[in-house]
């Protein structure tokens, strides 16, 4: 059923008549910590679906997390807009957003639990078959994906798009299969740290695949990179189109 669903997606499930994506909010708790995610799913599909994790950008859960949430629902799976900041809360200044960022990537352990947390909301989705879990990341968001994985989450699956690459060996074991959608131009990955990254992959006996796209900066998925006055930013839209549709048959692939 999933691989139908999926095959379908790939052929443009959207425009399906009688498809309605539904985007509902979700309250849900770490700790002492409220959290605000938001849920996707087509309510035409009809069956138990596979799940995706998307984590946000640093700037936090904003209009653009939701529409790759919905993107997601649009090709037959349900997916869960995790909030690893609290209260759903949102920024448009660089500084602000590094400190966020800054203070859950210091603690990793919190970023697992909330991290788990929004896990454990999306498995317990009606819609969703728990056994088939896979996550998607920008930015920050690829980081933190990166480093879930890496850490030994139960997982499908994971891709980052142009996210932060962790220098850091494995720290459990590597089940997950990984695909990294990064930019040539990015400026925040030097060939060292590619390099690096790689062969802690590989000395982890991981499943992954990295796609690096020509003239493509960080942050090449999202059209608004260019608003916030930072050279490092820019969209490209051939490498956001090809990424993306990359994302799905290695999502197709991995839980089915």
């Amino acid at each position: 059923m999933k691989t139908v669903i999926w095959t379908i997606a790939l052929l443009c499930l959207a425009g399906v008549a009688g498809a309605e994506v539904r985007l509902d909010p979700v309250d849900y708790k770490q700790g002492d910590t409220t959290l605000k995610g938001w849920v996707a799913y087509d309510t035409a599909v009809t069956g138990k679906r596979p799940g995706v994790i998307v984590v946000h950008e640093w700037w936090g859960l904003n209009d653009y997390t939701k529409t790759r949430a919905r993107m997601l629902a649009e090709a037959g799976c349900v997916a869960f807009a995790a909030d690893m900041y609290g209260d759903g809360k949102t920024t448009e200044h660089p500084k602000e957003a590094g400190e966020w960022s800054g203070a859950i990537a210091k603690n990793k352990d919190m970023a697992a639990a909330r991290f788990q947390a929004a896990v454990e909301q999306l498995k317990a989705n009606p819609h969703v078959d728990p056994e088939h879990i896979a996550a998607i990341g920008y930015c920050f968001g690829g980081s933190v994906v990166l480093g879930m994985a890496m850490g030994g989450a139960d997982l499908d699956g994971v891709v980052s798009f142009h996210g932060g690459l962790p220098t850091e060996p494995a720290t459990g074991k590597v089940t997950a299969s990984m695909l990294v959608c990064h930019g040539a131009l990015d400026p925040f990955a030097t060939p060292e740290v590619i390099q690096t990254f790689q062969k802690n992959l590989t000395d982890a006996g991981a499943d992954w695949e990295m796609d690096i796209y020509g003239n493509a900066k960080h942050s090449f998925t999202n059209p608004d990179a260019g608003d916030h006055g930072m050279d490092a930013l820019a969209y490209n839209e051939n490498a956001d189109k090809r990424s993306w549709q990359r994302a799905m048959n290695f999502l197709a692939e991995v839980t089915k």
